[in-house]
């Protein structure tokens, strides 16, 4: 498989191949060039616009890091209060531009579950409007953009499937949203991407919860993975991933922390991208599915780079060990 770039509003490359090995098969989506550097970006972009059009003055999320920050640009731009709830445990730069941004940030111990149950107790939610994942409508609205741009940047195609990291899901399940909406809007048929559900083995309930054939995820237990975006216990729209990866013949999977380490040298080395390890579990998860046969290596394939490396200098210190 060769690599292609598919860059944050790009739409300057080729349509995919159809059956020749030359040309590549294998595109890349590099959500790291949004504004704070992770595709979180683009929902609270949406969520933030429309909150302050409502009148709201006040917003509060829990967060595993790139959400809180993204959250607090968009706010200091429309003129919010901004309260962050972070584990303790986030990656520094979090920590850092979330002040910086203007937000007030509370460290709290544990997970981003623990977040969000500490983040109403103290704030009551009573003037506070709650941007958790799937809490309000439009966080989701704006995640599905991804879908549509890798649309536009294939020349009106979709790709056979699709490897994203999840954690919430939201992405995921913007992107299911959107391609009924272009079947709607007549730009598709029925056919749709297989999707790839990539968590890590430390905190993987949506993992466990389709092998199991459950149609809901049971909270995981003590948490642990390099990939914060990942660390996430429990996901409110279980649901909804497991119906979007059943419905489409995909699969939930996890990888280990040193394979997405790896994995993160390897694209850095040979495509000269340093991303965060949420994408690099996605290059780890390829591997595994070729390797058992889930996918050919013949198909057109996407993997979401859901983060810049940069927003991760611990993890990327580990990298230089590994």
């Amino acid at each position: 498989m060769r690599y292609l770039f598919l860059r944050e509003g790009s739409k300057t490359i080729p349509a995919p191949p159809t059956n020749s090995a030359e040309e590549p098969n294998l595109y890349l989506k590099d959500e790291g060039v949004n504004p704070t550097g992770s595709f979180k970006a683009r929902g609270m972009s949406a969520a933030i616009s429309m909150a302050k059009e409502l009148g709201i003055r006040k917003v509060a999320v829990p967060s595993a890091g790139n959400a809180g920050g993204a959250m607090a640009a968009y706010a200091a731009r429309a003129g919010m209060e901004a309260h962050i709830y972070v584990p303790r445990g986030t990656p520094l730069m979090n920590r850092l531009e979330c002040p910086i941004l203007g937000a007030t940030v509370t460290l709290v111990e544990g997970s981003i579950k623990d977040c969000g149950r500490v983040m109403r107790e103290e704030l009551n939610m009573q003037e506070w409007f709650d941007v958790s994942t799937l809490k309000e409508p439009y966080r989701l609205e704006g995640k599905k953009t991804m879908a549509y741009e890798v649309f536009e940047q294939l020349g009106g195609t979709l790709p056979d499937a699709m490897i994203y990291p999840t954690g919430g899901g939201t992405g995921l399940v913007g992107m299911w949203k959107a391609f009924e909406e272009m079947q709607q809007l007549g730009w598709i048929g029925s056919i749709r991407p297989r999707m790839f559900a990539v968590q890590a083995s430390g905190c993987a309930p949506m993992v466990r919860a389709f092998h199991q054939e459950t149609d809901h995820a049971d909270e995981w237990q003590n948490p642990v993975t390099v990939a914060s975006g990942l660390r996430v216990p429990s996901a409110v729209g279980d649901f909804l991933i497991l119906r979007a990866l059943r419905e489409s013949r995909g699969a939930a999977i996890a990888v280990t922390d040193d394979a997405m380490l790896a994995s993160i040298r390897i694209l850095a080395e040979t495509e000269g991208v340093l991303t965060a390890p949420e994408g690099g579990a996605t290059l780890a998860a390829l591997e595994r599915l070729l390797a058992d046969g889930f996918l050919s290596g013949t198909e057109t394939i996407v993997l979401f780079l859901t983060g810049s490396a940069y927003k991760y200098l611990e993890v990327m210190e580990m990298v230089t060990k590994h």
